[in-house]
């Protein structure tokens, strides 16, 4: 696990305004992130992808987030 890219990832999900306070998960190894979580929206799925995307040292977003309406 990449400790520096864990925590851009880490800080840029807790600063966007669409996921802070989701209990997400991540992994991090060599540029590549895997997400993992619950989110309510498609929209929300997508924002947390074009988040990560933004972080300088992400080269490719494994987005396993699931999406329910509950």
């Amino acid at each position: 696990m990449d400790q520096n890219l864990s925590y851009k990832v880490s800080s840029a999900l807790e600063q966007s305004p669409y996921l802070s306070r989701r209990n997400l998960r991540f992994e991090t190894v060599d540029g590549r992130v895997r997400l993992h979580g619950v989110v309510p929206s498609y929209f929300q799925k997508q924002m947390a992808q074009e988040t990560l995307l933004k972080v300088d040292g992400v080269d490719e977003i494994e987005n396993h987030l699931e999406v329910t309406w509950v």
